[in-house]
């Protein structure tokens, strides 16, 4: 019952990255296509955020496009039709996030937490364990 209180609970809005992504983190992420870094390092932050700002959530995953594509727009996105995963469930998830023009510090980010995923959808939504 608590766990589906918490799930209602808004995310902090915040200006700055609530950890710094280490050296190799970044070289990982430079690696990538401009449209993919973005995605990546929004998906991370989104991972670092409900750690830090949810202590019931540990997520180790985060999809941006489980329910709805992302919408880019230059170095901002939103993902309206998110997930994470946290525990071994899944939860929806949406969020909007802004980074610099390298697609590398986050410079705005907010998110809302969402309903757990009932395990019989995750087929559908190819989702897993």
């Amino acid at each position: 019952m608590l766990r589906s209180i918490a799930l209602l609970a808004l995310g902090l809005l915040s200006a700055t990255p609530v950890l710094a992504i280490d050296q190799r983190a970044i070289s990982q992420l430079q690696k990538l296509d401009p449209a993919e870094r973005l995605q990546q390092r929004c998906d991370v932050e989104a991972m670092e955020r409900i750690r830090h700002d949810q202590n019931a959530f540990r997520p180790d995953k985060v999809i941006a496009y489980t329910f709805a594509e992302p919408q880019l727009s230059g170095d901002a996105m939103k993902a309206p039709g998110a997930v994470f995963r946290s525990g071994g469930d899944w939860y929806k998830l949406k969020y909007k996030c802004a980074t610099s023009a390298n697609n590398i510090q986050v410079k705005s980010f907010e998110y809302k937490l969402g309903a757990l995923v009932p395990r019989s959808d995750w087929t559908k939504y190819y989702l897993y364990d």
